[in-house]
């Protein structure tokens, strides 16, 4: 009985053909593992995504990864400043954490009860398109600070000026949204062209 219950979850599985991605490096082709404390969550593009702190990918076979090329991709320079920018109408009431990957690579967690984050993210971006993984996580307890659609968590990545210590978001190119209101978790990835 228990090999027939896998097959039958295999099907949707093949279907949707999604990446495995383990702290926001893609694993594909990797079998007989098992992660202990992790976090999996499965997007709606079929990707799944493994949260396991205590691991690391690394090559084990010896054999070096391919060097990529130089290219006029790889070689130019951003000639914009990029920056992240959290935004909260009342710190903590919607009780959503969000874990954040930029161009599959985890970049940091995002925690409803932190203040505003400014954060410089050129360095994690590559000239031309760019994506951003944004997985939104409810972190109610037994009983819930807001129920408020008007509490509001926003993720902003734009372009930026920077004068001495302010910051402009000048050209917003992602937005990310979640309320109190909302209970479901969310994965949202999004693409953007960098200058």
């Amino acid at each position: 009985m228990r090999a027939l219950v896998l097959a039958v979850v295999a099907i949707p599985a093949m279907a949707l053909a999604g990446s495995v991605y383990l702290n926001g490096v893609k694993i594909d082709g990797v079998t007989g593992q098992k992660f202990e404390k992790a976090t999996v969550t499965i997007d709606e593009k079929g990707n799944v995504l493994i949260d396991a702190p205590a691991y690391q990918v690394r090559q084990v076979d010896g054999t070096p990864p391919p060097q990529p090329q130089p290219t006029a991709a790889v070689t130019a320079q951003l000639t914009k400043k990029y920056f992240l920018v959290t935004e909260q109408t009342a710190v903590g009431m919607t009780e959503y954490d969000v874990d954040v990957y930029l161009n599959n690579k985890f970049w940091r967690k995002l925690k409803s009860d932190e203040e505003q984050l400014v954060s410089d993210v050129t360095k994690n971006l590559v000239p031309g398109k760019n994506t951003v993984l944004l997985v939104a996580k409810k972190r109610a307890g037994e009983s819930r600070r807001s129920y408020s659609k008007d509490h509001v968590l926003r993720v902003i990545i734009g372009e930026a000026e920077v004068a001495g210590d302010r910051v402009t978001l000048t050209n917003p190119v992602v937005r990310f949204e979640r309320s109190a209101a909302e209970t479901q978790d969310v994965t949202q990835e999004l693409s953007f062209t960098t200058r």
